[in-house]
Order: C-alpha cells, then sequence, then structure tokens
C-alpha cells in the first residue's frame, strides 16, 4: 500500500513549536485593512496555537 501524503495546504499553513504543539497565523489579515485599527492589525501579526477543538482535524491533516 502506498504511503499516505500529507495535504499540501497544511503543510504551508501550520508550524510545530518545540513541545509538539501547533502554531498558526490569525485570519482577516491579507485584504480591507483601512478599516480596522492598528491594534487588531498588530495582534493579527502574531501567531497563535491551535484550539484543542480543531485539532484533531490539523493533525489529520499533517498525518501525525
Amino acid at each position: 500500500m502506498p504511503k499516505m501524503k500529507t495535504k499540501s495546504a497544511a503543510k504551508k499553513r501550520f508550524r510545530l513549536t518545540g513541545t509538539g504543539k501547533i502554531k498558526r497565523k490569525h485570519a482577516y489579515k491579507s485584504h480591507i485593512l483601512t478599516k480596522k485599527s492598528v491594534k487588531r492589525k498588530r495582534n493579527l501579526r502574531q501567531q497563535t496555537i491551535v484550539e484543542h477543538a480543531n485539532l484533531k482535524a490539523v493533525k489529520e491533516m499533517l498525518l501525525m
């Protein structure tokens, strides 16, 4: 049986931390930025950890 392939989209969007958690970028930072406050855009720059509710789905996409 052939090897399972990692989803290409997930490979580009998620990274592992040293402790095994999965990092992701925030959404809503790509366009229509004029109406968003500076504080909101600054906070969207930071990376964050994938929430527990989505962890199983992300791990399946990354074949972990």
